[in-house]
């Protein structure tokens, strides 16, 4: 499956339920048998344990052995507004153990609150494990 709206809206729905305004991320990931899975950021009160929102969702689709298609991630920023938030480097990491064709959501330059569908091999053209991976190069 694809990012749509519908994937979108699934993490802004956890980030309302979840957060308080203004504070708190999530997102939400679709796999190849259209499945949709959530996560929420994981921040504990102490040490540095924390872990990112798309982790969750991650971790559900591996424990069923499903194939992840696409992620969304959502943020509050400063103002209240809820923007979309290109993966995190260790996250795109995560999310290519299934292949560069991985769509993920990235932010409009012109409007943050509005996603473009962008795949792995588009957001990471120089992808370090690239040289061992045939069909990615």
């Amino acid at each position: 499956m694809k990012i749509d709206q519908r994937l979108v809206d699934a993490a802004i729905d956890l980030l309302q339920r979840r957060f308080p305004p203004g504070y708190g991320v999530a997102a939400a990931i679709y796999t190849a048998d259209g499945d949709l899975f959530t996560g929420a950021v994981f921040e504990p009160e102490y040490g540095g344990g924390g872990l990112c929102a798309e982790t969750g969702a991650i971790l559900q689709a591996h424990t069923l052995n499903k194939q992840v298609t696409a992620s969304a991630c959502v943020a509050y920023d400063g103002s209240g507004r809820i923007v979309i938030l290109t993966p995190c480097g260790i996250c795109q990491e995560r999310l290519r153990h299934w292949g560069g064709a991985v769509e993920v959501a990235v932010p409009d330059p012109a409007d943050p609150t509005r996603w473009i569908a962008k795949t792995l091999r588009e957001i990471q053209p120089y992808y370090w494990a690239n040289v061992y991976l045939e069909d990615e190069r």
